[in-house]
């Protein structure tokens, strides 16, 4: 027996979270889904708290980019007729250079072949597939159409990944900027500026304030170089311990939104991810109550979590969804009018993709405005920093010239 942390969500939606002995997994969530409850997720309780930071999940340590080909290549296989042992069968011979994802699929194989639903062997792996997945998919398979629920799955894994591709293309640029700009100032402190200190220790004159400054700091960085590497090693630790913590999670959250620009940015983010993942779910069947609980654990920062779980209370005592999201303020003018009016006009799915389709349209614009901004920012500090050892130097330099006439 071994002790394994789980979430899962009842019939009336809530969400419930707790640890219990199983002889594995897949006894944890046969006994979860005999007593009605729909799992989440189930893990090790002994590595939960750092589950967060595992990139992949630990078991399998699949990509979602492995994950939205496993999906993409499973439809294919699908329409073409083939039954699904078959189509996995395939798959397995197509991964073959793939270990991590081959593994998997094999598993998922054989548990197909021993008579379990696609999405109960895929459920053994909650920390591959995540919970609107699997719960899509078993909607699927309950209502006779798994090709239609991995079509649409299919669409959506690639308009999220075109949409974090779009932010990641988008910050290559800076990164490059700012690595030069950290690799240009410590080549002229560790290197170009130890090379005038002799002359100007030999000059037996007192330098500038601004060319001790220099000096001091490049002496500093020579003689403690590790204290960076110890600073950093301590940042880390430090950005997870806060993001572990759902108090100070909660507040950075909060503190992020308020940043102009970026605040924008992210709360446009997780409207167009709750708009998407709200409209895949209801499209295919999924009840309100329960598709209101995945998505909000889907969404990244807590406090826009927190205020999608008030609509939801509000969706328990019979209210509508557009009301209390009016009501939280969070969401933008635009958003809340559009889902208000797929909600009176009995399109809701329809038009919360529109939502996430125009969020989408408006991330794209978000980003450009803050990289137009951003960009010189950090060329004009880079010329300041620069500028300002350089011309430390050269009073240095000066006022060595001056003592010698």
């Amino acid at each position: 027996m071994a002790l394994y942390h789980y979430k899962a969500v009842g019939r009336d939606g809530e969400t419930l979270e707790a640890e219990r002995d199983a002889v594995d997994e897949t006894a944890l969530l046969l006994a979860l889904q005999a007593e009605g409850l729909l799992p989440i997720r189930i893990t090790p309780a002994r590595s939960r708290p750092l589950a967060w930071l595992i990139p992949g999940g630990g078991k399998g340590r699949v990509s979602q980019a492995q994950v939205a080909l496993f999906t993409r290549e499973l439809l294919t296989l699908l329409q073409a007729g083939l039954p699904l042992d078959r189509a996995l069968t395939v798959l397995l011979e197509l991964t073959g250079t793939e270990p991590e994802l081959n593994t998997l699929i094999g598993r998922v194989l054989e548990s197909v072949k021993g008579g379990a639903q696609l999405s109960d062997a895929l459920g053994q792996y909650s920390e591959v597939f995540s919970r609107f997945y699997l719960n899509l998919i078993r909607a699927g398979e309950a209502g006779g159409a798994l090709e239609t629920v991995l079509e649409r799955l299919t669409d959506y894994l690639e308009r999220s990944r075109e949409l974090k591709e779009t932010v990641s293309t988008a910050m290559i640029y800076p990164i490059i900027l700012v690595t030069m700009a950290a690799g240009s100032l410590l080549l002229l402190l560790t290197f170009v500026v130890p090379q005038f200190t002799e002359m100007f220790e030999s000059a037996g004159k007192e330098l500038p304030v601004p060319t001790r400054i220099v000096v001091g700091v490049a002496e500093g960085l020579q003689q403690y170089w590790w204290v960076l590497i110890v600073l950093v090693v301590v940042l880390v630790s430090y950005i997870r311990q806060q993001a572990a913590d759902p108090v100070r999670r909660q507040f950075w959250d909060e503190q992020f939104l308020k940043i102009p620009l970026v605040g924008d940015l992210i709360l446009k983010f997780e409207v167009a991810s709750f708009s998407r993942t709200l409209a895949t779910l209801l499209t295919n069947g999924v009840s309100m109550l329960a598709a209101m609980a995945i998505v909000r654990e889907t969404l990244a920062n807590r406090v826009v979590a927190d205020k999608v779980g008030l609509a939801t209370e509000s969706l328990k005592r019979g209210g509508g969804l557009s009301a209390p999201l009016i009501e939280a303020n969070i969401f933008p003018t635009l958003a809340l009018q559009m889902i208000k009016l797929g909600e009176e006009s009995g399109h809701l799915a329809e038009m919360l993709d529109r939502v996430a389709t125009t969020y989408d349209k408006e991330i794209k614009t978000a980003i450009q405005r803050l990289l137009a901004l951003l960009e010189p920012i950090l060329i004009v500090g880079l010329g300041i920093l620069i500028a300002g050892i350089i011309i430390s130097i050269l009073m240095a330099i000066l006022s060595v010239n001056d003592l010698a006439f």
